[in-house]
């Protein structure tokens, strides 16, 4: 049985919650294997994730950053029992491919979402298709983003596109400050669609495509599809699963 790793970021918090962590484990003789437990905030669980994208491992996140959505409250007292009884949650990234003015590829995997932003003081003058089938024409907008249901409720949730819900098998398109057509709101597309998003004027308008926080600037056009073949094991609390936070944040939003 592989052995229980314990990876924390680089700050006070995250350090104390570790040497507790070490102690309380030590004393208790808690043995668990294949598991990889991550204190920092969201940031730190992704760049960890796409670390070890080819493990079978499982993540077990304590949030000792802001917001922590894709992690679990640290609880002292609990921390050995939310531990043993976790519920575990799969899920796989975006790929992101991109096609550059030079004609290289880069390729990156992308959990929360996809970004395609403007990089200029121009508007980005975008098309956007769902394999063959034209989804719009030319959106003028400060770009365009492609989010998974685990990131629905990140950046996309701030330029009011839909919250999906984890088992949803949908990917949301939402605009970014659409400037023409100044109503479309977006859309709803299935989880095995590859999304293509082509830029209309590369030399005028320069756009830059960015996975998460990897960014690939100068894209003439960005694929966006689902990779199957990467799964990623999340452990949540049993009272604080990842679809009962995203439900939570549905509701919050209905009655705002």
């Amino acid at each position: 049985m592989s052995k229980l790793q314990i990876i924390s970021d680089k700050n006070k918090k995250s350090s104390k919650i570790k040497n507790l962590l070490l102690k309380k484990i030590k004393s208790n003789h808690f043995k668990k294997g294949n598991l990889i437990i991550v204190i920092g905030g969201d940031g730190f669980m992704l760049q960890t994730l796409k670390r070890n994208k080819n493990s079978k491992k499982h993540f077990y996140g304590i949030n000792s950053g802001n917001y922590g959505f894709l992690m679990n409250k640290f609880s002292s007292k609990d921390i050995l029992k939310n531990l043993s009884k976790a519920n575990l949650v799969t899920i796989s990234p975006l790929e992101m491919i991109v096609k550059r003015k030079n004609n290289q590829t880069k390729r990156s995997i992308a959990i929360n979402e996809v970004s395609v932003l403007r990089q200029s003081r121009q508007a980005a003058s975008l098309s956007i298709k769902q394999g063959s089938k034209q989804i719009i024409k030319k959106l003028v907008s400060d770009g365009v983003l492609v989010s998974s249901p685990a990131g629905s409720t990140a950046y996309n949730l701030s330029v009011h596109g839909p919250i999906l819900s984890l088992h949803s098998k949908k990917l949301s398109i939402s605009p970014i400050s659409a400037f023409r057509p100044r109503r479309w709101k977006g859309k709803v597309v299935n989880d095995r669609s590859k999304i293509v998003i082509t830029n209309l004027n590369p030399s005028k308008r320069p756009i830059s495509a960015v996975a998460d926080n990897l960014e690939v600037r100068n894209a003439k056009s960005i694929t966006v599809k689902t990779n199957n073949q990467i799964k990623f094991n999340l452990l949540y609390d049993k009272n604080r699963s990842l679809q009962k936070k995203i439900k939570i944040e549905q509701l919050r939003r209905e009655t705002s």
